[in-house]
């Protein structure tokens, strides 16, 4: 049963006690008990004949604490940051996995999945179900004898039913048992373009994995330097979906590869509308991906990495950057840019943020949102600081932590 179940049933059966109660009979439960209860016990007291009397009903604020719980992936490990109920204090515990770089955060139910680069041990995905205890799965992995390496897990994501992990060398790879096995999706991994794939500044990579909620056998995958890929039939077939975009490696004999796709974020409401944060501009699609349409009015600069939308209200936040030659803040000014109206116009947002000497940059996976209302917005930096906004983006503050550099981010609500 939701939390919002768990109050209707408690003030409801709250309120059927009550008319049936003298005066003076009523039990008062301090607003601290409240606070710390869980579902079930609230559930618990309801039944057990919380006895309030009508006019206290009309009063009864039942206050569900939903705090952050902020995953930190830094070149040196992994921090848990755990915010209190208002989201303006925190405490920082870890690193997990001391040492080795986190490159993925993911979750799927109450399973954690975290992507690490040992220098001795290399790439691999371990998992936990409590966050205190952790194992190596079974996979990702190519075949021993083959010429491709697996570098990097860049992406650990559920989609259509399973769960997929994108890699480097750029690859899709799909669990159906929650991220104990893995197994490799041919159909792209085998793509007839393969051969002419050419790698980025940041390596040959499958970084960004969007699925379809209304039909399990339709998702996107974000390559870089190749492109925006598309299957309709659960991953047998894939197609590339580039039209519009500006090409950053033209190859003249293999056409609809060389674009170097850093972020995507979709309208879960409506699968076909994308947003789309390239290596040459900032792109929208309405069609799945058919076409693609430049929406750049009011960045500073179409270059940058991280992409995230926020459902309820459907607000976009991106982080631009100078240029490709010049990848820092322009001017100096950290600046995480807001856009309201699906991408038509853009604007920073709000206060907090280093206004001048800022030149850390915040990559492709270092950009998050939890799901509070208002919604939180999280932003790490290679510099080691991560902001955090409690309000959508109008104030920012600097958690209290040093952490190395930041990689990526994910946030969840406890």
């Amino acid at each position: 049963m939701s939390i919002s179940r768990y109050i209707a049933v408690a003030v409801v059966r709250c309120s059927w006690a009550a008319t049936r109660l003298p005066a003076r009979q009523h039990v008062h439960a301090p607003v601290d008990t409240l606070d710390v209860l869980g579902p079930e016990s609230r559930e618990r007291l309801a039944l057990e004949g919380l006895e309030l009397r009508l006019e206290h009903v009309r009063a009864l604020s039942i206050l569900v604490v939903m705090r952050t719980l902020l995953i930190i992936g830094t070149d040196k490990g992994a921090f848990l940051a755990r915010s209190d109920a208002a989201r303006t204090a925190w405490t920082i515990e870890g690193p997990l996995f001391k040492g080795w770089r986190i490159t993925a955060i993911g979750r799927d139910g109450g399973r954690t999945f975290l992507g690490v680069n040992s220098f001795v041990y290399g790439a691999t995905i371990q998992a936990s179900d409590d966050l205190a205890k952790w194992r190596q799965v079974d996979g990702p992995a190519y075949p021993k004898d083959g010429t491709r390496k697996l570098t990097q897990i860049w992406k650990v994501q559920p989609a259509g039913g399973a769960l997929f992990a994108g890699v480097a060398e750029a690859g899709l790879f799909r669990s159906d048992d929650r991220g104990d096995t893995w197994k490799p999706v041919a159909g792209l991994n085998d793509h007839p373009t393969r051969e002419k794939w050419m790698p980025g500044a940041g390596g040959l990579c499958a970084h960004a994995i969007v699925g379809d909620p209304t039909n399990p056998q339709r998702m996107w995958c974000g390559i870089s330097a190749v492109g925006v890929f598309r299957t309709d039939d659960g991953g047998r077939t894939w197609q590339s979906k580039n039209r519009g975009v500006t090409v950053v490696l033209e190859d003249k004999t293999t056409r609809d590869i060389g674009y170097c796709v850093h972020g995507l974020a979709q309208d879960a409401r409506d699968p076909n509308l994308i947003w789309r944060q390239d290596h040459k501009g900032m792109y929208r699609t309405r069609d799945g991906g058919d076409s693609w349409e430049k929406i750049e009015r009011g960045l500073p600069s179409g270059f940058g990495f991280p992409l995230v939308r926020e459902p309820r209200r459907g607000a976009l936040y991106a982080v631009p950057l100078e240029s490709d030659e010049f990848r820092m803040p322009p001017g100096g000014a950290l600046r995480v840019y807001r856009s309201l109206d699906g991408g038509e116009s853009w604007a920073p947002s709000g206060k907090g943020l280093p206004g001048e000497h800022a030149y850390d940059v915040v990559l492709r996976g270092a950009l998050a949102l939890d799901a509070q209302d208002p919604p939180g917005i999280y932003v790490g930096t290679t510099g080691g600081t991560v902001y955090a906004s409690r309000d959508a983006g109008e104030s920012w503050q600097a958690l209290p932590f040093g952490a190395p550099r930041v990689v990526c981010l994910a946030a969840f609500t406890e």
